[in-house]
């Protein structure tokens, strides 16, 4: 029954720009080959297990909406119809990678142990299913956030005993992305922060994040695992304060660790949205510090201060991300995940089609803009001829061979009188909109 829940959509092409069926690509031509690379292998789609097949819909105002056959089942075979649907879902779209958390693929689990067994099951069958469609694995990761247990923080918990469960979700977790060959591992911190400084000691808690990280980090080489780890940046939501806020604030926890070259980020278009950083900034940051890994691709609502997890379609932005993206050379493990859902309202199996197709279109838009804005060169030129100073003599000297005392004396002896110049910002803007 759930195997065939797609069975009224074909399998998605590409049509290009001409095109007006809804359920074809137009921008999205995989094999379409920018910068000497193919379009696929820039973007590295994904879906997200968790948005896509296990919400039905719910929000804490309502009851879930969806009503899909596999969320009506119980147990093994609630897991085993969600994964058929979910393998069908994805060969039909056409893309590469899927990515989940532990609970999503398995049956639910009374208690630690059971946990363990229940995932293992499925892992199995993730296997066969994987080898049979092609499919890879972006990420996986262990969801350490959902069960009550984990209400106080999972590593940063005041008890030990949730410290356990969750290293334990971790450990199985990280060693099922290793065996199906996923290519990086995330740990999103959801409970990590707190609610209240009045039962709180950061620093301890700070502590005992870096001590899982740095279990997991002796784990990954243990095991041989090849691919990235990475921290998703998240200011607030569920917790008043999350100790990942941004991109900056994770480099320097992991920094003052001395974790900075074994992680990196997963960085995600609505959390830069909460955390009051535009989406491309967070990006530059990631390469500029050196741990940029992945995106999860979504937007909020600017009018709804919280995470809504929308499809990611606004070109300005997507275009403006695209540019930082291809300056600091692309992706390597990462990719662009779509980390979206659609809304309670949109209860048809074709929506879960138009919000994946429209989003992917929208990215292969950006990315050929960002590309030609590269070629035409208005714009890094600019760039290159505002900051050319630093690469004079007098630059130079600057930043290697001078002393404050000496800077001055030059400074005064030669009368430096340095006349603002323009920025041009308007003129920029302009350029970026001509090729949108």
């Amino acid at each position: 029954m759930t195997a065939s829940f797609f069975s009224s959509v074909p399998a998605i092409r590409y049509e290009g720009p001409d095109s007006r069926n809804a359920l074809a690509y137009r921008w999205y031509d995989k094999d379409r080959v920018i910068r000497g690379k193919r379009m696929e292998d820039h973007l590295r789609p994904s879906v997200c297990y968790w948005h896509s097949f296990c919400w039905d819909g719910y929000d804490i105002f309502g009851e879930g909406t969806f009503r899909r056959p596999w969320h009506e089942l119980t147990g093994q075979e609630m897991a085993d119809a969600k994964m058929e649907v979910a393998f069908e879902f994805f060969t039909k779209l056409g893309v590469p990678y899927f990515a989940f958390h532990d609970v999503d693929v398995m049956a639910p689990a009374a208690n630690i142990r059971e946990h363990v067994n229940n995932f293992a099951v499925m892992v199995d069958k993730i296997e066969a299913k994987m080898a049979s469609t092609k499919m890879k694995l972006l990420w996986g990761t262990a969801n350490v956030f959902g069960n009550r247990r984990y209400m106080g923080g999972a590593s940063t918990n005041p008890n030990p005993e949730v410290f356990a469960c969750a290293a334990t979700q971790v450990r199985h977790a990280m060693d099922a992305t290793h065996r199906l060959g996923g290519e990086n591992y995330v740990f999103w911190g959801g409970r990590e922060g707190y609610d209240t400084l009045l039962n709180t000691r950061i620093g301890q808690e700070l502590d005992q994040l870096a001590r899982l990280l740095t279990l997991a980090i002796e784990h990954k080489h243990k095991i041989g695992f090849k691919g990235t780890l990475l921290i998703e940046p998240k200011p607030h939501e569920p917790t008043k304060h999350q100790y990942d806020r941004d991109t900056a604030t994770v480099y320097g926890f992991l920094k003052r660790y001395g974790l900075e070259n074994e992680v990196k980020v997963n960085i995600e278009t609505n959390h830069a949205t909460l955390a009051g950083n535009a989406m491309d900034h967070e990006i530059a940051t990631a390469f500029a510090l050196g741990i940029f890994g992945s995106i999860d691709a979504n937007r909020g609502d600017p009018q709804n201060g919280w995470d809504t997890d929308q499809f990611w379609m606004e070109h300005l932005e997507i275009t403006r991300s695209m540019l930082e993206l291809l300056r600091g050379g692309g992706f390597t493990t990462g990719g662009f995940n779509f980390d979206s859902k659609v809304r309670r309202q949109s209860i048809d199996p074709t929506d879960m089609f138009y919000g994946h197709v429209g989003s992917l279109d929208a990215l292969a838009r950006g990315l050929i803009a960002a590309s030609d804005i590269l070629d035409s060169g208005e714009i890094d030129g600019f760039v290159e001829e505002r900051y050319s100073g630093w690469n004079g003599e007098l630059g130079q000297w600057l930043l290697k061979g001078s002393s404050l005392e000496a800077i001055s004396e030059r400074t005064v002896k030669e009368g430096l009188d340095p006349q603002p110049r323009s920025g041009r910002q308007e003129w920029l803007e302009n350029v970026l909109n001509r090729h949108l």
